[in-house]
């Protein structure tokens, strides 16, 4: 549920539960696409690999929150 229209960079918008005009906190979470692509990963290449889709943030969902009150405010998923 996305409550505004964000990207996978900090956006800066207005916060509806406190009104302030802010720059988004942004925080990337691992999400079963990117367990999958680990997997795959280990599987075709090698075992360090695995490392690779937790380390970047295509692979990873970015939830964005303001720095002010903490509320949600979306989520970008690539």
């Amino acid at each position: 549920m996305n409550i505004a229209p964000v990207g996978p960079q900090p956006a800066q918008l207005v916060c509806p539960s406190c009104s302030a005009t802010i720059v988004t906190k942004v925080t990337h979470k691992a999400t079963t696409k990117t367990h999958i692509i680990a997997l795959v990963l280990c599987l075709f290449l090698c075992w360090p690999c695995v490392c690779i889709p937790y380390c970047t943030n295509t692979c990873r969902n970015a939830n964005h929150y303001c720095p002010n009150c903490n509320s949600y405010l979306g989520t970008y998923s690539s």
